[in-house]
C-alpha cells in the first residue's frame, strides 16, 4: 500500500465509525468508504478507536482493546485496501499502533501530553493532532513540534508527516462553537495541513440522557460546507448505518446512507473554493 500523506492539493477525508465494533459492522463501513473513496481527489482514511477512554460515564462501552482492536482494524484493511487510523490514549501503545496502522490519532483532550505527542511522531507514521476543545489555534504550535521533535529525534529522514484538526472549541456549558477563523489561523501557525471534524463540532458533551453526550447533527452539513469554502485540507467525519443504536456518539455521527450525497457536495464546494 502507498504510504499516506496528508495532502494539501485534493481535499481527503477521513471516516469510520466512532468505536470499533463487530467485524460484520467495521466491514459494512469499510467497504461502503471504498467505493465513496473512488469520488473523494484525495481519498479516505478508514478510522475507529479501539478503546474510548474518554467516555463520560465509567460503565460505558469503550471498544475491544489494544490487540484485538488492531487485529480487526488490519482485517478492514486487508478487506477493503483503505488506510486505517486509530486513536492513542498512552506513549506505550504507539509503538504497537504503528506496527498496524497507518495513520495515529491524537484525541483533543490528550494534545498537550508531551510524551504521548512525542512517542507517535517516533513511530514514523502520519500523525493527526486534534486541538484541544480550549486551545486557540496557534496553541497548537507547540503540539506539532512535539510530533516532528519525536520524528526527529527516532532518526526518521525526511518531514514528519502531521495534520492538526479542528474540532470546536468549548462555549457556555455542554455546547461547542466552531470559529472559521480558526482553521487559516492554524495552518500558517503550525504549517502543517488543516482538518476539520464535522461530527465531533456538533457534539453536545453531558448534555444526552443519562450524562452521556449529545449531539445536533442537523448542523453537520453547513459546518462541512462552510469548512470546505474556507479551504480545510481534510474533513474527518464518523458515520454509523444506525447512529441511534451506536455504542458512542450516536447523536453526533452522520448516518452511513447521508454519507455520499454530503461528500460529493463538499468536494464540489471545496474545489470551487481553490479555483
Amino acid at each position: 500500500m502507498t504510504p499516506v500523506r496528508f495532502r494539501r492539493d485534493a481535499l481527503f477525508l477521513i471516516a469510520g465509525p466512532c468505536v470499533l465494533e463487530d467485524d460484520a459492522l467495521n466491514l459494512r463501513v469499510g467497504e461502503h468508504l471504498a467505493r465513496l473513496a473512488e469520488h473523494v481527489p484525495g481519498g479516505i482514511i478508514f478510522k475507529a478507536s479501539f478503546d474510548k477512554a474518554n467516555r463520560s460515564n465509567a460503565g460505558a462501552f469503550r471498544g475491544p482493546g489494544l490487540d484485538e482492536g488492531l487485529a480487526a482494524l488490519d482485517r478492514v484493511r486487508s478487506a477493503t485496501g483503505l488506510p486505517i487510523l486509530t486513536d492513542v490514549h498512552l506513549p506505550d501503545q504507539c509503538a504497537a499502533a504503528g506496527q498496524v496502522a497507518d495513520v495515529l490519532q491524537i484525541p483533543a483532550f490528550l494534545s498537550r501530553q508531551t510524551d504521548l505527542l512525542v512517542a507517535a511522531g517516533a513511530t514514523g507514521k502520519p500523525v493527526n493532532v486534534k486541538k484541544g476543545q480550549w486551545m486557540h489555534p496557534e496553541g497548537m504550535r507547540g503540539a506539532i513540534a512535539k510530533v516532528r521533535d519525536g520524528y526527529r529525534d527516532a532518526g526518521h529522514k525526511g518531514d514528519a508527516q502531521v495534520a492538526a484538526t479542528e474540532r470546536g472549541t468549548f462555549f457556555g456549558y455542554g455546547d461547542l462553537v466552531v470559529d472559521f477563523r480558526a482553521m487559516p489561523r492554524m495552518r500558517e501557525a503550525c504549517d502543517a495541513p488543516v482538518i476539520f471534524d464535522a461530527t465531533h463540532s456538533v457534539q453536545q458533551p453531558g448534555r444526552g440522557e443519562g450524562g452521556t453526550s449529545g449531539g445536533a447533527r442537523e448542523f453537520i452539513p453547513p459546518l462541512t460546507m462552510a469548512a470546505c469554502a474556507v479551504g480545510v485540507d481534510g474533513l474527518f467525519m464518523e458515520t454509523h448505518p444506525d447512529p441511534a443504536h451506536a455504542p458512542s456518539d450516536g447523536p453526533n455521527m452522520i448516518p452511513l446512507d447521508k454519507l455520499d450525497a454530503l461528500i460529493l457536495r463538499a468536494v464540489r464546494v471545496w474545489e470551487t473554493a481553490r479555483g
